[in-house]
C-alpha cells in the first residue's frame, strides 16, 4: 500500500492542498474537532492529486487506458461532433473515476494530436450514458503513425468542475504520457477505430498507463465477462 499512498503529488494540486491546510488551521483554532475534520480533508486532497509513476506496455498497436477507474460501459456511440469526424457509431469504452482514483490522464497510444476541442455543458453524474452528450468535455483526436484515429474525451462529472488538458494540436504523445487531469470525479471515453475489439469487460478495474484496452493489430474476438 505504501507506493499507492506515498507517491508524488501533481503540481496542479498544491494550491488546493494549501487552501485545505489554511482552512484546517483556522478550524483548529475555532474548535479542535473541526480542525481534525479539516486535517482529514487535507490528507484526502493530497491523496486525490497523487501522480504515481506507471509502467506502460511498449508493444506497437496496444491501446492503453487513459484513466484509473472502472470500465463503466462498452457500446457503440457517435464521437464528439466538434472533432470533425464522420458521425457514425464507433465502439466506445468508458472509464469512470471516483473521488479516490488517480485523476491524472495519460495518452492511450503513441500518436499525434490532430484536433483538440472543448465544449461547455452540464455536470450530471458521469456514470450515466447521457453524460457523454450533455456534460462539459474536452476531446482529443489522436492519429497513429499508420493513420488510425483514436478519440479520447475527458468528461466532467457531478462533482468535477474543472477539466485540464495541456496538450496542443501537432504535439506528439507517447503511450502513457500525461496529457491532462480532471477535478474531482469524472469519466474518460475512448473511441476505437473500426474493426478493433475491446480487450476489457464492463466492471473491470483499469489503471491509467498500464491496462490494455485493445490491440489495434489483433483479430481476437471481444472479451466477455460478468460481475461476481
Amino acid at each position: 500500500m505504501t507506493p499507492k499512498v506515498l507517491c508524488p503529488i501533481h503540481r496542479a494540486g498544491w494550491p488546493f492542498i494549501g487552501i485545505f491546510a489554511a482552512v484546517t488551521i483556522l478550524l483548529w483554532w475555532l474548535w479542535m474537532p473541526l480542525g481534525l475534520a479539516g486535517a482529514v480533508l487535507t490528507l484526502w486532497c493530497a491523496y486525490f492529486f497523487r501522480d504515481p509513476d506507471r509502467v506502460t506496455p511498449t508493444r506497437p498497436g496496444l491501446l492503453i487506458s487513459p484513466a484509473d477507474g472502472v470500465v463503466q460501459m462498452i457500446q457503440p456511440a457517435v464521437p464528439p461532433a466538434e472533432l470533425g469526424l464522420d458521425q457514425r457509431p464507433r465502439t466506445r469504452i468508458s472509464v469512470f473515476m471516483n473521488v479516490f482514483n488517480v485523476h491524472v490522464n495519460r495518452s492511450p497510444i503513441d500518436a499525434e494530436v490532430m484536433a483538440s476541442a472543448y465544449r461547455p455543458g452540464k455536470f450530471v453524474n458521469a456514470a450515466l450514458d447521457k453524460a457523454s452528450d450533455e456534460n462539459e468535455r474536452q476531446s482529443l483526436l489522436l492519429r497513429t503513425a499508420d493513420g488510425q484515429d483514436i478519440c479520447t474525451v475527458q468528461i466532467a462529472g457531478l462533482v468535477a468542475r474543472r477539466i485540464i488538458c495541456w496538450t496542443q494540436v501537432g504535439q506528439r504523445l507517447k503511450a502513457g504520457e500525461r496529457f491532462g487531469l480532471i477535478r474531482f470525479g469524472s469519466r474518460v471515453d475512448v473511441y476505437l477505430p473500426d474493426g478493433v475489439q475491446p480487450l476489457v469487460s464492463v466492471g473491470q478495474i483499469a489503471i491509467a498507463g498500464e491496462t490494455v484496452l485493445a490491440d489495434l493489430r489483433s483479430e481476437e474476438a471481444t472479451r466477455l465477462g460478468e460481475m461476481r
